[in-house]
């Protein structure tokens, strides 16, 4: 039995889970959080592919159960006139869900046949001829046959492995943020633009989501405090309800403040250790990182599960497969479509939602994107 630990929690790690314990092997999930993370943002699966990952894991009806249902949003000037829609076919693709519930879900159906370490972080990596020693900050060492980095696009197995995420991580312009805020801001989905600004509320990620233009910025991604105070700054000044807006961001303890950047490595894996999801591919707002994750994660393990564990070949296959398609990850970057830089893009952006000629297009565009790999039966 091949002895498998995965760094992460949320989405590409409990799926990957889920294939390789099926599969035989003996799995250790690693998560830096206290708990599983509830909430959060909605994540979509889009076209065929996803959904035959899904069916084929076993939890297609759940997810759908679970789904909170594509919703139109209404973009509105600073008097609140609606602009133009955002269809919800758009936002949330063939199936929208919250993160923190499918990541629930994933937990649930793998939690009974492998081992979740919450609370504990790697901190040393060393390959030996036998597999990987391990060393955590609190768990005792251990020796691992392999090692999967699924935490993310500030991964830590990414940076033990390959080195600083300065050298992998390249900051695409925009930063955004999911806030849990209370107060009655009418219920309707509605997203506000002033150039290089956006901010919604009770749209498909999150209670308030917001999105704006910034050099790199400097701080604790674990203080909340300095996320909310950068938020204030950086929505200083800004029109329609965002004053009000930022007075329930203030209150709340849930903000999680993010760049959007682009991963850029030139190998998934090194010796016995590989990255997964957002670790590998990046995070560019698109909409794709969860199908990217599950697909990815069902590839990686029947490839190990078809080279009986051989990494060298497993490896091999995964980054011959899973790169081509990955490219959605490279090629994109929401952040000047979320946030336009000035009057004239939002206008043109604008336009586009109420054009069913382009509203179609980029629907065709986004569903060829997601299906474009023939995944095999394993």
């Amino acid at each position: 039995m091949r002895n498998v630990l995965i760094s992460g929690a949320s989405i590409a790690g409990p799926a990957l889970a889920h294939w390789l314990t099926r599969y035989g092997f003996k799995v250790t999930v690693v998560e830096k959080a206290p708990t599983l993370r509830p909430g959060g943002q909605a994540v979509d699966f889009k076209g065929e592919t996803h959904l035959t990952v899904l069916r084929r894991m076993g939890i297609l009806d759940d997810v759908r159960r679970l789904q909170t249902g594509g919703t139109d949003q209404e973009i509105v000037d600073a008097n609140g006139r609606g602009l133009a829609t955002i269809p919800g076919e758009f936002t949330g693709g063939a199936l929208e869900i919250k993160r923190g519930d499918l990541a629930a879900l994933l937990y649930e159906r793998t939690a009974p046949h492998c081992e979740y370490v919450f609370g504990d972080s790697i901190t040393s990596l060393t390959e030996t001829p036998g597999g990987v020693q391990v060393t955590f900050e609190r768990t005792a060492p251990r020796t691992y046959d392999l090692v999967i980095g699924a935490d993310g696009i500030h991964s830590n197995v990414r940076r033990l492995t390959f080195g600083p995420e300065s050298d992998y991580v390249r900051h695409l312009g925009y930063y955004y943020a999911l806030v849990d805020i209370d107060g009655n801001f009418g219920g309707k989905p509605q997203m506000y633009n002033e150039p290089g600004r956006m901010v919604a509320t009770g749209g498909p990620k999150a209670p308030a989501f917001f999105v704006f233009a910034s050099e790199p910025l400097t701080y604790d991604r674990y203080d909340t405090g300095q996320q909310r105070e950068l938020l204030a700054r950086a929505y200083q000044g800004m029109g329609w309800r965002t004053p009000r807006i930022m007075e329930a961001v203030r209150r709340s303890d849930s903000v999680y403040l993010d760049s959007i950047s682009q991963v850029g490595i030139d190998r998934y894996s090194q010796g016995r250790v590989a990255l997964l999801g957002d670790a590998g591919y990046g995070n560019t707002l698109g909409g794709f990182g969860s199908g990217l994750a599950v697909v990815g994660a069902y590839v990686l393990a029947g490839e190990l599960a078809t080279a009986r564990g051989d990494h060298h070949v497993a490896f091999a296959e995964y980054e011959r497969q899973f790169r081509p398609y990955a490219k959605i990850a490279k090629n994109g970057n929401a952040g000047p479509f979320l946030a336009p830089p000035t009057t004239g893009h939002m206008r043109m952006r604008n336009w586009m939602f109420k054009s069913s000629f382009l509203m179609g297009l980029m629907l065709k565009m986004t569903d060829k994107f997601a299906t474009d790999i023939t995944i095999k039966s394993y």
